[in-house]
């Protein structure tokens, strides 16, 4: 049995569960207030003179609760010795539980009422330490079945800098491997107690997980943790649209978030009644919460498709401008944060937005380039691209894809200094194919060689042929354009006219 009691010491709950434990009360999403506790303490009789559980702590934690009392028995049935625990401000151990030595219920003596308003004092000052205007804080979840992939660190130091392009602050790293993911909450139940102590230990705003969650799953999540969670898929939307500044942009970008909230509107049954029946086979007295929902959604998704379908016919005619005066178009292609936008500044000398953030570019952006000979180009700066890339992401985004088309050349930008940039290249070369662009012609470009050793990105792109350059110290831009221009126009160009080509752009 157990019982919750307020702090006047008015019993307001009482709960009877078997052997295993107790169910408490469901309070909904009501959370305490930041830096303060529930106001009720939890105390409850255990088979045995047992310790606190796991699930003890995990309500503790998840709850808010003042204090978890567990009172054990005796052979004979009588009570033996009370157990307590109560939160605390995260230690330098990490814990963010404070055990109370275990003493027979008659021998605990202090006032409870000053005991723990010492505590919320406590848990208060730790709030205010984090300083005004810091962004949000998070924990990021991974949880792989079957043979854990190579890249696994990788994708976790990927999912990491996500969160850091989102203004996210990431305070703790989760993972768990198992054979099969659980339907209900994708990780297990002890993974996910473990989880809902180190969301209050670390005091954090919401838990990001790196797999894409079904609606059921997101929903069960955030009850159980009491906080807000999104997957990878909604990660990247967020930093889409804080990214976005074009108008093109920002309908491509809400199309896609469209899509992607439309499926897990039926999930929401907790807003939305049944139907009341009316009438012989009437629909009843009027549309549902949720079907009103969904039918905004889906009026509002035709209409972004038809005003993207303008801006596509508006991007065709500028393309057939391009084509009727035989203007070669070179596009640069990339995982994303690997240096597209800083090589198209360093090749055109002009002004062109970059930032050290993932996806920091959404909206294409075309320069003229003029080569030796004075052969002119025009090269585009597009979208960078990331593995598993929603769908719904690059069918919204198709109207800026397009741009790709007409692609003379893709030079393909690589992050030389990357760990794992095999792997990003073939995630690019999968959204090329994706969009139907697998076979246009290709030059592997390996950035960021300053980062690395003298000779070893010269020898990284000699293997894959392909041309090394740094795009920040300029380093090996000759040598690109000559690659590209003998590309394009299937013909050298003399050394000698190489070292001024780099450089000689301006602004369409």
């Amino acid at each position: 049995m157990g019982v919750l009691v307020d702090r006047r010491g008015d019993v307001t709950h009482v709960m009877v569960g078997d052997a295993r434990g107790i169910a408490m009360p469901d309070w909904g999403r009501i959370r305490a207030g930041r830096g303060r506790l529930r106001g009720f303490r939890c105390i409850l009789s255990h088979v045995g003179d047992e310790p606190l559980t796991r699930d003890n702590e995990t309500d503790l934690a998840a709850l808010r609760l003042d204090a978890m009392v567990a009172i054990g028995t005796d052979p004979d049935g009588l009570p033996a010795r009370a157990y307590v625990a109560a939160l605390r401000p995260q230690n330098c151990d990490g814990s963010g539980i404070e055990h109370l030595d275990p003493l027979p219920p008659a021998q605990i003596d202090f006032d409870f009422r000053d005991w723990i308003r010492a505590r919320e004092e406590e848990l208060a000052r730790q709030d205010r330490t984090r300083k005004v205007g810091d962004g949000e804080r998070a924990i990021l979840v991974s949880v792989t079945t079957g043979r854990r992939p190579l890249d696994f660190e990788a994708q976790l130091a990927e999912l990491r800098e996500l969160a850091r392009s989102a203004g996210v602050d990431v305070v703790e790293v989760v993972t768990q491997h198992r054979p099969a993911v659980d339907r209900k909450f994708l990780m297990g139940s002890g993974r996910l107690q473990d989880l809902v102590i180190r969301a209050f230990q670390f005091d954090v705003d919401l838990v990001i997980f790196d797999q894409n969650l079904t609606a059921t799953q997101a929903r069960n999540l955030s009850e159980r943790l009491e906080l807000r969670v999104i997957d990878r898929t909604q990660l990247i939307l967020d930093i889409f649209a804080q990214h976005a500044k074009t108008r093109d942009g920002k309908l491509q970008v809400e199309l896609a978030q469209l899509k992607y909230l439309m499926p897990r509107l039926a999930q929401r049954a907790d807003v939305s009644l049944s139907r009341l029946a009316g009438g012989i086979g009437g629909r009843g007295p009027g549309e549902t919460k949720l079907e009103v929902d969904r039918r905004r959604v889906r009026e509002r998704v035709a209409r972004l498709e038809r005003e993207l379908g303008k801006l596509r016919g508006q991007r065709e005619s500028r393309r057939k401008r391009r084509a009727r005066r035989d203007v070669p178009v070179l596009s640069i292609v990339g995982y994303t944060n690997a240096g597209k936008s800083t090589l198209l500044r360093a090749l055109t000398r002009t002004d062109v937005h970059v930032e050290d953030k993932m996806f920091a570019t959404l909206d294409p952006t075309s320069r003229r380039l003029r080569f030796p000979r004075e052969r002119e180009v025009v090269i585009t700066d597009t979208v960078g691209f990331i593995r598993d890339l929603p769908p719904d992401l690059v069918a919204a985004f198709r109207a800026t894809l397009e741009e790709l088309d007409d692609a003379d050349l893709l030079l393909h930008v690589v992050d030389a200094a990357s760990d794992d940039f095999e792997r990003r290249i073939e995630a690019v070369r999968g959204v090329l194919a994706e969009i139907g662009l697998g076979d246009a012609p290709e030059l592997l470009v390996f950035n960021q060689i300053d980062r690395l050793p003298p000779g070893v990105g010269e020898a990284i792109a000699s293997r894959h042929g392909g041309v090394a350059i740094s795009a920040v110290t300029r380093a090996g831009l000759p040598e690109l354009i000559d690659r590209a221009e003998d590309l394009l126009f299937e013909e050298s160009v003399p050394a000698a006219r190489r070292l001024d080509a780099a450089g000689q752009g301006a602004p369409r």
